[in-house]
This record gives C-alpha cells, structure tokens and sequence, in this order.
C-alpha cells in the first residue's frame, strides 16, 4: 500500500509530515504561517509598534525557528500596513562570519574555543548587530537586491531627501565603520553611497587646495628667479623644494591622525571585516568639526556602541522605521561551538544585560537552546541584577501540550487538503482509539519536529503492513503503539549517542 493512496483517501494531496526543519518546510512557510501559533505566541511577538525583548528557552524542534520566521513575517505584513510606523528586522542568526573574524584578531594562545568566547563582550554583539544592520541599510538605500529571507528593507521614495546634513554624515560614516557587503570593493561602494546621499565633502579637502596653491606659488618663483638669471641667495635648490613640500604638512598631519583613529577602531572592532587604509581614506572625507565629538567604536567599552545605535536608529525613524527587532537563532550551530552548552552560555551571557535588552525602540528576541537553562538556575544574584530576566518576558521552556501538538497536526493537513476536501487528524486512526489517548500519545513526543518525524514514520509502518488492493485506511491501535515504543527507543539512543560523543 503507498503512502499518497492513504493520503488521497482521506483527501490530502502531499504528506504535510515530510519535512522537519521550519527553514525549509514549505507546508510551514505557504500556509500555516500566519495560522498555526504557539500559545505563549503573543508573549513572544509583542507589539511592533513598540518592540520589547523576549527571552525563549526550548529543546530541539520545539519550534524555535518557526518563531523566528513567523515574527518576520508578521512584521513584514504590520510595515505593509503602518508606513510611517515600520518595525526594521535584524536577523542575527549566524555567527560564523563574525566568530571567525573575532578569532583571527586574537593572539595564537588564545584562540582555543573556550579561552576565545571568554573574550567575547557586549560589544561585540552590538559590533555584529550594528554591522548586519547598517549593510541591510545601504543596501537599500543603493537599491542593491536583498536576501529574501533578512525581511527586505523598503524605503519610501523621497524619503532619502528627509535625512538632515548631520544623518547622512552618520549614516556615510556607519557605513564606513559597518557596511560589510562583498558585493563590490568598499570604497566605491562608500561613494556610490555618497552620491545617493548628496552630501558633499569638498570643505575636507581644503588643505589640499591650499598646499596646492603654495606649491603652485613656490614654483612659479623659482620659474621667475631662473629666468632672471639665477635663484636668490636663500640657499640652494632643495631649500625651494623643501618650502614647496611645508605645504602639505597639514594634509599630511590630518592624514596621519585620521590613519591612527582608523588602526584603533579596526583592532577594537573585532567583528568586522574592515582594514585601517580604506578606513582611513573615508575619515579623510570629513572635516575636523564632523568629527569632533563623535563616537567612535575605537574603545573596548559599550558606551560608544550605545551613542552608534542611537544614530542608527535616529536614521531609520527619519525614513519611516520608529523601531529594530533582532531575531536571535541557531545560537549551538557555529562550527566554533557545535552544540557545546558552556561554549553556548559564554557566547549568549554577554548579551543578558539589561540595559541593553531595554535599549528604547530596541526589541531582542532570543530563542535559546534548552540546556542554557541549567546555567541560568546555578547563576548568583549579580547576575539576575544585571539580566533582570524578570522583566524579559522570559519564556523557560517552550513546551507544548498534547492538545497544541495535535491542533498543529491537524492545521498541517488542512493546508496539504485536495480541493474541496477537509482532511481531520483524527480520521486516520481506528475507532477503537479514544480521544483522550490519542492526544496522551501525541503529548509524549513533546515537540513538533518528533511529532512530524513520528506521523511519518507511522504512516510508512502502516502502508506497510497492507497490500494496495487490500487498503486498510485506519491505523489501529497496536501499530500505533509500536511505532511509538520503537520511535522513543530510538530517540533515547540517539540522545545516548550524542552525550557520549
């Protein structure tokens, strides 16, 4: 008996229990985005119009990145709704790119795993955060294509005309710190920006014109000395040249301060990938006075990332965005931590500071692996002072009851329904079966992933076991049961297996 005559029977055009993995379930992602939600789903997504942390804990396949494609879908359709009231989304969900620049700035004895993420502060974070950001920005800003899957910016025609002369100075100039596109070489890509932005920069160059006009003058003397016979008695030749060159002396100085500040924030931004000599050249674009003040991620320190943000933000609220989401995910998949929990625990910690989780029109939402909660319950008060995950609607455990798994099967087959029909979960089973233990069984499995991995496995044992002109269209109770004590069985081994390695 095949799988898709069981199917078609019960009136469900594909096996909505396929897949396993939210990022590439198309069941999950064409239909039951916007309609199959867990129940502490409003406590997570908040209000876009005010964005706000949440902290969620839970075991693999408990839906976690469900979560996170789910709120950058509804934020998408809340912008499509509100213009002037956009919510902007980060996806920080991999960490690779900055994991491995972070290392490669350290020295050798400490680039082992666990001595490496016990250099790793909140400023890195806020390094990535801004980097992923302020790209996602330019990229838009030059019409440049977008991931897809980072919820695209869109920025209202004209509204670039809006940005103040101070704005698009800090925007040139997080670009400048931040932009990591590979797309095209930095530093046209800078001025193609700065073309977009009309911001002119020739008051920066006033040294130049002034020690080309002295040079210019130095020459054209010696040139009037030599046609009158001979140079004046001030000395030889390279006294003139040496004269000539005093002209530059203030470029050169200007160029030697810029190239320095340059050096101090490419080492001290440890999760970019920018180098001090294009670095250098875009200061050179700005005067003494756009600089003076300004912050610059040149410390180890967040004060500095903090005034960024800010900029950051008082940019995207001018082009219609009056808050940032930064979707957390995938915290155990770098290649640098694979699953680790304490190598987990010193990447996350850093970030578990309440300051910045309430950072105004800033909204973290962390989904956290299950085993970071151990270290949460052995932490000393310093650290619930600092968290204050009290005030983070945290989330300790992202469980599902039996009732919400089976709703979720039942949602799923009404999204893989044949036209017209109306497919219900609970016509695959034999009469025999009451309802009660029906949803007791499915509670077992926990979360969705096993739920999925299980139908499917059961619906194959099934078919199985019956001829296709002998179709059998209800599972009964016995198959069920023992698919369910062989998939746990093997389940508690493969956890087994992965604690030993």
């Amino acid at each position: 008996m095949r799988i898709h005559q069981l199917l078609e029977h019960h009136g469900v055009s594909r096996n909505p229990f396929a897949e396993e993995d939210a990022q590439t379930d198309p069941v999950f992602k064409e239909h039951c985005i916007f309609s199959t939600y867990h129940p502490t789903w409003d406590k997570i997504y908040g209000n876009p119009r005010d964005p706000s942390t949440s902290i969620v804990f839970g075991e693999k396949g408990a839906g976690k990145t469900a979560l996170k494609l789910q709120i950058s879908q509804h934020i998408g359709r809340f912008n499509s709704e509100h213009a002037g009231q956009k919510t902007f989304v980060i996806q920080y969900d991999d960490f690779n790119p900055f994991l491995d620049r972070f290392r490669d700035k350290l020295p050798r004895r400490k680039r082992r795993p666990e001595r490496m993420l016990g250099e790793w502060k909140l400023w890195d974070h806020m390094d990535a955060i801004l980097s992923l950001g302020v790209t996602q920005l330019v990229d838009a800003v030059l019409e440049e294509r977008q991931d897809a899957a980072t919820s695209p910016l869109q920025i209202e025609p004209g509204s670039l005309k809006k940005l103040e002369r101070h704005q698009s100075r800090d925007l040139l100039l997080l670009a400048g710190y931040y932009d990591q596109s590979t797309s095209e070489a930095f530093r046209e890509r800078w001025l193609r920006l700065r073309r977009r932005l009309k911001h002119a920069t020739w008051k920066a160059h006033a040294d130049i014109v002034l020690a080309t006009v002295w040079i210019t003058a130095v020459i054209a003397l010696v040139a009037v000395f030599a046609a009158q016979g001979g140079l004046p008695a001030l000395g030889p030749l390279w006294i003139y040249l040496l004269a000539g060159l005093a002209g530059w002396a203030p470029w050169a100085w200007r160029a030697l301060r810029r190239f320095w500040l340059a050096r101090k924030i490419v080492r001290r931004m440890r999760v970019g990938n920018r180098e001090a000599s294009p670095l250098r050249r875009v200061l050179m674009q700005f005067t003494s006075a756009d600089l003076s003040g300004q912050p610059f991620p040149s410390k180890d320190r967040t004060d500095d990332r903090y005034e960024l943000l800010g900029k950051f933000q008082g940019i995207l609220r001018t082009l219609g965005y009056s808050g940032i989401v930064v979707l957390v995910d995938r915290v155990d998949e770098p290649h640098l931590i694979n699953g680790s929990a304490p190598l987990m625990k010193a990447l996350v910690w850093p970030m578990l500071d309440n300051k910045f989780l309430k950072h105004p029109g800033l909204g973290l939402k962390l989904m956290l692996p299950a085993e970071l909660t151990q270290f949460v319950d052995r932490e000393d008060s310093d650290f619930y002072q600092r968290a204050r995950l009290d005030k983070q609607n945290t989330i300790l455990s992202l469980g599902w009851t039996g009732q919400a798994l089976y709703d979720v099967a039942s949602a799923r087959l009404q999204a893989c329904a044949a036209n017209g029909e109306a497919p219900r979960f609970r016509e695959f089973f034999d009469d025999s079966f009451a309802d009660e233990q029906l949803i007791e069984a499915v509670r077992t499995l926990r979360v969705p992933r096993h739920l999925f991995k299980f139908m499917y496995r059961l619906l194959v044992a099934h078919c199985n076991k019956h001829l296709d002109d002998q179709p059998v269209w209800k599972i009964s109770r016995e198959t069920f049961a023992e698919q369910l004590a062989l998939y746990q069985r093997d389940q508690e081994a493969f956890l087994r297996g992965m604690g030993a390695g």
